[in-house]
């Protein structure tokens, strides 16, 4: 066997093996979409390039894509972006090779990513794209080496040194890209990474970019008997339709029939724990939600999987701290930077906060301390907070995160003026048809109309009563939302991720802020949420004990004191988000 054959066959194998430990991984659907997305991008940027040799802006898009997302995406988004470029610049036996050094570019990316915690500078990501390039370069030479006739160093020299204008150009052009638009892909990944615990799945479509979503309080007179009427019996309905869609792995999908995933099993638990229903009394063919959230433990990744995982834990039941791959909430305080945040992003500050009340750390831990102090410098001009850091002079807040830091705020202890104002901003964002929008001015959807419920739920706010110029509640707007399966529909317009949906409405229906404690009982709850509670003082006031916090202390908001407080059945202690 010929040397060129014999290499050739290494580097088949070596990439039979990284495709086939990719989908070992058991990447999600969501994943999949993004590589292939990611991979068309990257192949777009080199072909766009054809005609200016070795200047080409995939070694950056490949390396930033493993930092934001890992080894195996990395390895997957090089390889089938060199596989799909040479469609139009021509395949051939280089094109393996070519396949092999893409995808090491995106496995440095995702070391570079690990040593850097995901933060590197522009200048770092500019130098690591230079390196990138260079090991590139050093495998495509290796390959010109093995068609050779002499394969001795210094033979291997000689093709170094005829390669050398091409290598320095590839280099030098992959610091400029890596300069240019390295941090700005970055971050809008990391967004990505992130709002996948929150984003729509639908099957055949690419992944939206979306983070935790909330709900509005809406109500009045009318709305508060009609949501007192209606809410109960959707809560019913879609407790049902989630226990019918359940998997035989215990777990959950986007939809009924589709294959279980982290994100769906731990919001359709979550959901139905809210509801009343133990984890371990919802099974399948023997198996509950939490067999499959440990099969899954394997697959958890940064701060946000983590939070996810640690808020579903603990609404099942089971100790947050013990997984397989490590105790999550250890795994999570790791990941926590000096000031307090994680990551320097206001949704896994939040979501972190409430997973570490859930995992057990009091909110007078220093950890909770220094992540709320963070957070609560991150609201905006406007009340609401954004899913990154504030950024002066630019209002990038959104119903989702603010409804998410409120219920953060409050676990951490944290009342007041910052609350008072977030809720506010809720408020005013709540539309006509009762529901909530993930931008303001936007139309609603249930998933933020959901988390503006539990965050004014959290703050006290008495949300049946909560409406806009005579709307329904936002409770009314979830109930006219349900199908006549008992799933939620996200829009009035769309039914996407139906399981997802519907398990993130449930704990808004039923009444309960994140964190969502697991349920004493099997029976599932049925108490009024609309009965009159403790009074409080005047609008922005908030109300109730905080030791003996009821499921809806009334904070700042727009009503009237005296229908302004209602009572809660069980005292939680707030702090988990999912």
């Amino acid at each position: 066997m010929t040397w060129q054959l014999s290499s050739f066959a290494i580097v088949l194998a070596t990439l039979a093996f990284a495709l086939w430990w990719y989908e070992r991984s058991r990447p999600p659907a969501r994943m999949v979409a993004l590589v292939a997305a990611l991979a068309a991008l990257a192949a777009l940027g080199r072909d766009a390039f054809a005609a200016v040799p070795d200047v080409k802006p995939i070694t950056a898009i490949v390396l930033v894509t493993g930092i934001a997302f890992g080894a195996a995406p990395g390895f997957a988004t090089g390889a089938l972006a060199a596989l799909a470029s040479n469609v139009l610049l021509g395949e051939g036996p280089w094109t393996p090779w070519q396949m092999l050094g893409w995808g090491a570019v995106g496995l440095l990316g995702a070391a570079f990513g690990a040593l850097t915690a995901r933060r590197p500078s522009p200048l770092a990501i500019a130098l690591a794209c230079a390196l990138a390039a260079e090991v590139f370069n050093l495998l495509l030479d290796l390959y010109t080496w093995t068609g050779t006739g002499a394969h001795t160093l210094a033979a291997f020299g000689v093709v170094l040194g005829s390669a050398a204008v091409f290598d320095i150009t590839h280099v030098v052009a992959s610091f400029v890209f890596g300069l240019a638009f390295g941090a700005v892909l970055l971050r809008m990944l990391l967004r990505v990474r992130s709002r996948m615990q929150v984003s729509w799945a639908a099957p055949a479509v690419g992944l939206l970019l979306l983070a935790v979503v909330l709900v509005p309080a809406l109500g009045g007179g009318g709305s508060r008997a009609l949501a007192a009427a209606t809410a109960p019996s959707a809560a019913r309905r879609a407790a049902a339709y989630l226990k019918r869609a359940q998997n035989a792995d215990g777990g959950f999908g986007a939809a009924p029939g589709q294959s279980s995933g982290e994100l769906y099993t731990a919001w359709a638990a979550i959901g139905l724990a809210a509801y009343g229903e133990p984890c371990r009394s919802v099974q399948r063919d023997g198996h509950s939600p939490l067999h499959s959230l440990r099969g899954e433990a394997a697959t958890l990744q940064g701060p946000g999987d983590l939070e996810r995982t640690i808020l579903a834990l603990h609404a099942c039941g089971a100790s947050s701290h013990a997984l397989g791959g490590g105790d999550p909430t250890a795994r999570l305080l790791a990941s926590q930077d000096a000031d307090g945040s994680f990551e320097q992003l206001s949704n896994l500050t939040e979501f972190g906060i409430l997973a570490l009340r859930a995992g057990g750390l009091p909110a007078s831990s220093r950890a909770i301390r220094s992540a709320a102090r963070w957070l609560a410098a991150q609201q905006q001009a406007g009340g609401g907070f954004g899913f990154a850091a504030r950024t002066p002079g630019a209002e990038t807040s959104d119903v989702d995160d603010t409804g998410a830091a409120i219920e953060a705020l409050v676990a951490a202890g944290v009342h007041g003026a910052v609350v008072t104002r977030a809720g506010r901003y809720l408020l005013h964002a709540q539309n006509r048809d009762g529901g909530l929008p993930q931008q303001p001015g936007e139309g609603s959807n249930a998933q933020s109309t959901a988390w503006a419920i539990q965050g004014l739920d959290a703050a006290g706010t008495d949300v049946a009563r909560v409406r806009h110029h005579g709307s329904v509640s936002p409770l009314g707007y979830l109930e006219g939302l349900t199908a006549g399966s008992g799933s939620v529909r996200y829009s009035r317009t769309s039914t996407q991720t139906p399981v997802w949906v519907t398990g993130e409405a449930l704990a808004a229906l039923a009444g309960k802020p994140l964190p969502v404690a697991p349920p004493a009982t099997t029976t599932p709850p049925r108490a009024n949420r609309h009965a009159p509670a403790r009074a409080g003082a005047g609008a922005g006031a908030h109300r109730g004990s905080r030791a003996a916090a009821s499921r809806s202390r009334r904070p700042a908001a727009a009503v009237d004191d005296a229908e302004a407080a209602r009572a809660s059945a069980a005292a939680r202690a707030l702090g988990a988000l999912a």
